[in-house]
């Protein structure tokens, strides 16, 4: 789905087939009641694409108090994203680097309630 500013907040971007590309993938990897642990990976990187999309699409980022209803049941500071696996190549040595990290523990405090 396109993304671009958008027309009724400047602050924020905005699902709209005016503006960029953007490609994003996700897979649900676990269900819970009300809430889903989705892996998501981009193609594009638009300006707040991952939860521009999954607010659009009704999975808005929990702890996301822009993009989504504001409820915070959980109390995390900041959304619930995480970068559990970065792939890109050196500038200089043209290497493919893999970086990976576990999940911080709030996430997995977070989870462990779901259950």
């Amino acid at each position: 789905m396109p993304i671009a500013r958008s027309t009724k907040d400047r602050k924020k971007m905005a699902v709209d087939k005016n503006g960029k590309n953007a490609i994003t993938h996700f897979k649900v990897l676990q269900r819970f009641d009300g809430y889903s642990l989705l892996e998501i990976k981009i193609e594009t990187g638009r300006t707040h694409q991952i939860r521009v999309h999954m607010s659009h699409i009704g999975y808005p980022v929990v702890g996301d108090m822009v993009y989504s209803n504001g409820k915070n049941p959980f109390g995390v500071e900041g959304q619930m994203l995480h970068a559990f696996r970065l792939v890109f190549k050196h500038p200089i040595s043209k290497k493919e680097l893999k970086l990976e990290a576990p999940l911080p523990k709030y996430f997995e405090e977070v989870l462990e309630k779901l259950k």
